[in-house]
């Protein structure tokens, strides 16, 4: 990717959600703002509490906002008061209709293990030294969008029902990045299914087979995606890019996150096809590790998160490598001078809040 420097602007929906989202999302924007780029951010509600505030948890307006920038960053939707999973309106339709809206087909999830944070996981550091891997999870298909779904009858004859649907081109786009992902890293990837009892499953394996056929300096497995849940534990190092569908890559990317030692520590990319004005892969940049309501507003939620995500927007939606490597390499320098926010506390570190760890990065900028 080119650098273009810091004269380009750098339009930015800036969508901070619930719980901790906007305490984390104001260190990244505090980072973003201490490399001196031309930023273009425009606010918008989504979440928890554009229901209390709209009625909805995405207003046409916001995804508007968001289908106009160049990326979006994306702190967190969800509430204790707004979890009843039979309510008509929920915080989580902020996200699956921004993906649907933006044309957000894949959401990477990298997994690395910091060496000063070898301790932080609850595994043997021989078991996770040298951890780098990316989790590439389909968005678009699966048990989460299959029709028919819902629940029917009553007691005590209740049903339900999920549909796990996918298309051949679905598969295969993301299959296609999988192995482009592979080629910069280190050339292996792994497609996780459940081909013994599942269609779908069989499918992803076939078409994952014949993408393979056209990248032959690629090495290529399938696992079975409980089979990969136990290797991740006991040796991950053995994988690069793991490519999957929506269900197993939201389980196995949250498990991966016990490598790290949190899911504090975890960004992610959701990325389409559509280009934004600089010619890059417009996308929506978040930490996994949700809302934590029990923490929000106490301010010691990790933000390192959050940071890395803005990292990866700058190096995926503006092709910004000295940046996103300035925000990473700081990072490193933080954990390794002893910094350490509540999720990953240790006997002899400097314990710090959020504001104090995105200062702490800033400061080594």
């Amino acid at each position: 990717m080119r650098f273009n420097g810091p004269n380009m602007k750098l339009k930015i929906a800036v969508l901070p959600g619930d719980g901790i989202g906007p305490e984390v999302l104001a260190e990244a924007i505090g980072v973003l703002k201490a490399l001196n780029l031309d930023l273009d951010l425009h606010d918008g509600l989504v979440g928890g509490i554009a229901i209390d505030t709209y009625g909805v948890a995405l207003r046409d307006e916001d995804l508007k906002l968001a289908q106009a920038a160049d990326a979006v960053l994306f702190g967190a939707v969800g509430t204790p008061r707004h979890s009843d999973p039979r309510a008509a309106v929920r915080p989580e339709q902020a996200i699956l209709g921004l993906r649907k809206g933006l044309e957000l087909f894949a959401n990477l999830r990298p997994v690395k293990a910091y060496d000063s944070l070898i301790d932080a996981s609850t595994l043997k550091p021989e078991v996770i030294k040298g951890t780098d891997m990316i989790i590439l999870r389909e968005l678009t298909g699966g048990a989460y969008f299959g029709q028919p779904q819902g629940q029917s009858g009553q007691k005590p004859n209740r049903e339900a029902v999920d549909t796990t649907f996918y298309t051949e081109g679905e598969i295969r786009r993301l299959m296609v990045m999988a192995f482009e992902l592979a080629r910069g890293r280190r050339k292996k990837v792994t497609q996780a299914d459940k081909a013994n009892v599942m269609a779908t499953g069989r499918l992803w394996r076939q078409i994952g087979n014949e993408v393979a056929a056209e990248y032959a300096d690629v090495k290529y497995e399938d696992v079975l995606a409980d089979a990969l849940s136990m290797h991740l534990i006991r040796t991950p190092r053995n994988y690069d890019v793991i490519a999957t569908e929506n269900l197993f890559g939201d389980i196995l990317s949250d498990e991966a996150a016990m490598l790290t030692g949190s899911m504090g520590m975890m960004p992610s990319a959701s990325l389409g096809d559509p280009k934004n004005a600089h010619g890059f892969r417009r996308g929506l940049y978040e930490p996994i590790h949700g809302t934590a309501p029990d923490i929000a507003g106490e301010g010691i939620a990790n933000p390192i998160a959050m940071i890395l995500s803005a990292a990866m927007m700058l190096r995926w939606s503006f092709g910004l490598d000295q940046a996103a490597e300035r925000i990473e390499k700081s990072i490193e320098k933080v954990l390794t001078d002893g910094y350490r926010s509540m999720d990953l506390k240790s006997p002899n570190a400097k314990m710090v809040g959020t504001k104090e760890m995105g200062a702490a990065i800033i400061e080594r900028l």
